[in-house]
């Protein structure tokens, strides 16, 4: 039988003993959960619900701090994580395995703890420091790290300070490096290499101490010697630039002077060939007429003889000016200075033409007006 049914009986109404059918009443039902509250946790129950209306009230309230207790506990544990970022929970301390997403979540507060940090922000962090190099001087560099979080939990539980532990692992590899280097190298073109071999040792570090830190860039902002002595290493910067620029300008002039001195080396060297060819022609060709020669000697060797004798004597005597002459069986020789004669000869032609002229000058002028006239 149903409790609501007729003649069911009123003690099976759970609001308790009315007489009317109408809504419950909230005072009275609280009176009932404070008793049910108060037994439980060992207090004593209320007797009767006439015992005026401050107990309802009392009821009331406690039934509403504790409604909105709960609901703040539950709005407590909401949080959101951003796109960049990624969390670690603890619970009572211990990590949880997985990793907190982007989101709306909802842990209980008081039980678990959440670690959230931002995964894609590069983080810079500046390093300036003063070391030895291989070839024992000081050198003073200043470098900016960019880094990243790689890994969450590592970041968060496995070091207590992974900025510090960056700051000691990029001390170590710096020294490492530019101790292994010589300063000509750091101050100069070395520095790339220098980035990147302390970058790859700091990343080690990192892994090896499992800070969850990625290393992505390592810039090197400034090389110099200490204070003490920069104007002297300047010096010895602007010889070293001073020597690549003459080196430079070696090169171009080599580069200039070389393919001039080949040109003219082939050029001396055809110029050898043509005269060997012209000797070799010069000299066949005397061999060949030696040889025509030689057959008209063998057939009429006196004639041939005086001939060749009298070319042999014109040629010589074309080129000479001097003439000596041997007088057979005396003592006495017969020069001839044909230069000399020759000279005289050339100075009475001249005064020759001369007189013709002068002559043909005055006769000339002795012809009469009237003649000139009647010529005309």
């Amino acid at each position: 039988m149903a409790w609501n049914e007729p003649g069911g009986g009123k003690d099976r109404d759970p609001w308790g003993n009315r007489d009317d059918q109408g809504p419950p009443d909230l005072d009275e039902a609280f009176r009932k959960l404070q008793n049910t509250l108060s037994a439980r946790f060992g207090g004593g129950s209320s007797k009767g619900g006439g015992s005026g209306g401050g107990g309802g009230i009392s009821g009331r309230l406690a039934g509403v701090v504790g409604v909105v207790l709960v609901l703040l506990y539950f709005a407590m544990g909401v949080y959101q994580v951003d796109q960049q970022e990624r969390g670690v929970v603890l619970r009572f301390g211990k990590a949880l395995p997985e990793v907190i997403l982007p989101g709306l979540h909802w842990n209980p507060p008081f039980i678990d703890q959440v670690l959230i940090e931002n995964v894609t922000q590069v983080r810079s962090r500046p390093h300036d420091s003063e070391m030895l190099t291989e070839d024992e001087n000081i050198v003073k560099v200043k470098m900016t790290v960019q880094y990243v979080i790689g890994d969450i939990k590592h970041y968060k539980l496995n070091v207590k300070d992974p900025d510090q532990s960056l700051y000691q692992a990029t001390e170590s590899a710096l020294r490492h490096v530019v101790g292994s280097t010589e300063m000509h190298e750091v101050l100069t073109e070395g520095r790339a290499l220098l980035a990147s071999e302390v970058r790859d040792r700091i990343q080690l570090y990192m892994d090896n101490y499992g800070t969850g830190i990625q290393v992505a860039q390592v810039n090197i902002d400034e090389t110099a010697p200490p204070d003490a002595v920069r104007a002297a290493f300047d010096d010895v910067i602007r010889a070293r630039e001073d020597e690549v620029r003459l080196r430079n300008e070696a090169v171009a002039y080599a580069n200039q002077m070389i393919p001039e001195a080949r040109g003219d080396a082939q050029r001396y060297l055809e110029e050898a060939e043509g005269y060997k060819q012209a000797v070799i022609a010069q000299a066949t060709g005397e061999a060949e007429r030696f040889n025509k020669l030689y057959v008209e000697y063998s057939a009429a060797p006196e004639v041939t003889r005086e001939r060749i004798y009298i070319n042999t004597l014109e040629s010589v005597m074309s080129n000479s000016t001097k003439v000596m002459i041997d007088v057979k069986g005396g003592n006495n020789l017969l020069y001839l200075p044909l230069d000399k004669i020759i000279e005289q000869s050339r100075n009475q032609s001249a005064s020759d033409n001369i007189t013709d002229r002068s002559a043909t000058t005055n006769s000339s002028a002795n012809i009469s007006p009237n003649t000139r006239r009647a010529r005309r």
